[in-house]
């Protein structure tokens, strides 16, 4: 039985495409209005951390105003965004680095 094996794409570095490619971030924003439990129980909902990454995020948001709390592709962060808004959070989507 034979099988077909595929090699992945290699840029002239050695590392892949997708290795290459720019990452994007979710920041919220702090306000004084949502609960911070719910904030936290959203973080660990939206971008899968655990609770102390969670709670961390949050008490940055509460003390410096804003917050990263998610690092992955465009969709991924899209989709992490608009689980934080739906609670009342703002939450933007931007690339990781302004190259």
């Amino acid at each position: 039985m034979s099988q077909t094996l595929t090699q992945p794409q290699l840029t002239p570095n050695g590392a892949t495409a997708e290795a290459l490619a720019p990452r994007w971030m979710v920041v919220i924003y702090d306000n004084d209005v949502t609960p911070v439990e719910v904030v936290i129980h959203t973080l660990m909902v939206a971008t899968g951390c655990d609770l102390t990454e969670a709670q961390i995020e949050t008490w940055e948001a509460q003390e410096f105003g804003k917050a990263p709390v998610h690092f992955a592709t465009r969709d991924e962060c899209e989709a992490a965004a608009s689980v934080i808004q739906r609670i009342g959070v703002k939450a933007e989507v931007s690339p990781e680095w302004n190259d």
